[in-house]
């Protein structure tokens, strides 16, 4: 099937991704490993690295959103440097008859990769689950279903608040943007008929963006959508605007949507309701000047309506009475179903999120710890938090310093100061290898909720 053109963003989304999936170039471990690989029930594959001087410990690796490749690290350096610590690898492809979104299977397929490694290669003496981007929400479903299976979890960037959750903060955002700058396209945001007709979409919503930031009007209006999107205000190359610098977050937020922010996730919303076979997100109902209120830029764009001179409620009302995209049942209570996590914790999770992700809001681990702490399993879950921009962008020292916390966890019984700020930088500096950025940092609520 032909895949839209990628624009600057999710071309380079695109590139870690499949970084990540294909390893290191030919020869460059095979003196220090032995590979394994294998198919599954479901067409699946599976593949394993095992150091030879292997410390007992297999890492499951849950790979993100991207093609349905067997992938068993985050990436090509954090791949080596696991293989070198002593750490055994595993991870699956996921079911490569259906869509990227491939929630239906990967939590399946993962299990199955570790029973395959266990009677292919060894019995490891304990077992660590690890996951990147979507693969953080198979990662936390894990978590909670691993029945004996597994020790402990490290979420990367993970996509925790869930597919429900996702799509509809993004399509608030969308719609707000379609509704001010490309009224044409308001009735088309669901129900997508091909990924390239959503690349279509996603190159018109863009360039009525650009042409929006032109003017302090457009400019407000891209904040509000922002809003709802809960978008990072501080962009790759920049330093982060000032807390009261309002124009300032705005034009770095616009600088996330113009290279290529939508993208990236309007193909990727097809990819989901290919999944489950309808429209997984609505707004009928929902009142958009409540919604704002809830955000954390709400600030923001109140001082830019007033400085552009704008009536804010009257274009709040505007969404809300024209609010009319409707779900269907069948597919929500499927993504329901396959596509949250949280809902209790069998084992230890540590989540690590960057504070500036602009594909997955920090504000998902919010989301994501009230589901736990509904549940009455705060205690088995620790958050912590990289002052960077963008998706995934770990340091090889952040990841292995998470790793270090979560043994220590599994190793005393307790998290003790492992999992804190101070004694994540501690280990991470220690390693001597490329640096981490750790702070203490609280995210606001997930916008858009339903």
């Amino acid at each position: 099937m032909p895949r839209p053109r990628l624009s600057t963003l999710a071309a380079a989304c695109a590139t870690a991704l499949a970084t990540a999936l294909l390893g290191p170039a030919a020869g460059a471990q095979a003196t220090t490993a032995d590979h394994y690989s294998g198919t599954l029930s479901d067409g699946a594959t599976w593949i394993a690295d095992k150091p030879a001087q292997w410390n007992g410990s297999l890492l499951l690796f849950s790979h993100g959103f991207g093609p349905t490749t067997a992938a068993d690290a985050p990436s090509t350096a954090g791949r080596q440097a696991l293989l070198d610590a002593g750490y055994a690898l595993v991870g699956s492809s996921y079911d490569p008859n259906g869509s990227m979104w491939a929630l239906d299977s990967a939590e399946r397929d993962q299990f199955a990769a570790l029973t395959a490694f266990r009677r292919k290669v060894g019995t490891p003496t304990r077992v660590i689950s690890v996951g990147q981007s979507m693969g953080g929400l198979i990662n936390a479903q894990i978590a909670r279903d691993s029945a004996g299976r597994v020790d402990g979890s490290l979420g990367l960037c993970g996509l925790v608040a869930g597919g429900v959750d996702l799509d509809n903060y993004q399509l608030d955002a969308e719609y707000t943007l379609a509704t001010f700058f490309d009224p044409a396209d308001v009735d088309k945001l669901v129900n997508l008929g091909s990924q390239t007709d959503a690349g279509a979409l996603a190159d018109r919503l863009t360039k009525a963006v650009e042409s929006a930031q032109q003017t302090p009007a457009g400019r407000t209006r891209i904040a509000l959508a922002a809003a709802y999107l809960n978008l990072a205000d501080w962009a790759p190359g920049r330093q982060p605007p000032a807390r009261g610098d309002f124009a300032g977050q705005e034009e770095q937020q616009y600088a996330w949507l113009a290279q290529g922010l939508l993208g990236f996730i309007v193909p990727a919303r097809w990819s989901v309701e290919q999944s489950v076979g309808g429209n997984t997100s609505w707004n009928k109902g929902v009142d958009y000047a409540g919604l704002l209120r809830k955000s954390d830029h709400a600030k923001q764009v109140e001082a830019l309506y007033r400085d552009a001179g704008l009536d804010l409620r009257t274009d709040l009302n505007r969404l809300t009475l024209g609010a009319d995209i409707a779900a269907d049942p069948a597919a929500v209570a499927h993504l329901k179903r396959t596509s949250t996590a949280g809902q209790g914790l069998a084992v230890p999770l540590l989540d690590i999120h960057t504070t500036a992700d602009q594909l997955v809001p920090v504000e998902q681990e919010s989301a994501f710890a009230g589901r736990v702490r509904r549940a009455g399993d705060s205690a088995l879950l620790r958050q912590a938090y990289v002052a960077r921009q963008s998706h995934c962008n770990f340091t090889t020292a952040e990841v292995l310093a998470g790793l270090h916390a979560v043994e220590h966890r599994l190793d005393t019984g307790y998290w003790d100061n492992s999992a804190t700020t101070a004694e994540l930088q501690h280990s991470a500096d220690e390693l001597g290898l490329d640096g981490a950025a750790f702070t203490d940092y609280r995210p606001n609520r997930l916008t858009g909720t339903r």
